[in-house]
């Protein structure tokens, strides 16, 4: 069974829209494209290339398959020749052909993409994409994300986590801090979310009023 990694970057408030550049997706009048290149240095650099270090296949939404299959093939750098040779599987519901060589596309969704995972075969490496986080996750399917957080706010874009996304806890497997303040930490599933109390005693009056209260508010 193969492993889906996810590599991701976002901003402080979740966006994870137009990294790249200031065309690359400026969908609902996103303005912040390329975001993410004031910030770049050494050590974020070095994470990147080692999320490629292991033999892979590309899984993504049709929308980053349509900005990578118009970017990389043009391309000669390590990464570019590690996508232009390796599959591409691509989650859409379009039937137009992927032009991009090694390209699969995968029609019947999550559960596509629960096949491939159970296939042999090298893990399934995620950019971008972020319509297929929520079925992912519902299905449990993530096996570790890579979040590279950066020191902004953009205050619209498209999310990593959007409302209605499936409630889960993450361990932090690893964890550092880039030169540029970017924060990168590796997560992976620790199942169900864990609550607790610091209440100490027994609920005053006053905050079992204040309970029924919201309650009844809804």
């Amino acid at each position: 069974m193969r492993r889906i990694i996810a590599g991701v970057f976002v901003s402080l408030d979740g966006v994870m829209q137009a990294p790249g550049g200031p065309e690359e997706d400026p969908t609902s009048g996103f303005e912040f494209g390329g975001w993410v290149a004031p910030h770049w240095d050494e050590v974020t650099g070095e994470n990147v290339n080692a999320l490629h270090a292991r033999p892979f296949d590309l899984l993504l939404g049709r929308k980053t398959y349509e900005i990578f299959s118009a970017h990389w093939p043009y391309y000669d750098d390590p990464i570019a020749q590690a996508y232009n040779r390796t599959a591409k599987h691509v989650v859409t519901s379009s039937t137009e052909s992927l032009s991009w060589a090694n390209s699969h596309a995968v029609h019947d969704g999550v559960d596509g993409v629960e096949r491939l995972k159970a296939s042999d075969g090298p893990d399934l490496l995620i950019w971008g994409s972020s319509g297929l986080y929520p079925d992912l996750l519902e299905r449990a399917l993530l096996d570790r994300i890579v979040i590279m957080t950066f020191p902004v706010v953009l205050g619209k874009g498209k999310r990593l986590f959007a409302p209605g996304v499936a409630s889960g806890a993450f361990r932090v497997a690893e964890s550092k801090i880039s030169s540029t303040g970017v924060v990168i930490a590796a997560y992976e599933p620790a199942g169900p979310v864990s609550v607790g109390s610091f209440e100490g005693q027994a609920a005053s009056e006053a905050e079992l009023a204040r309970r029924k209260r919201w309650k009844a508010e809804g």
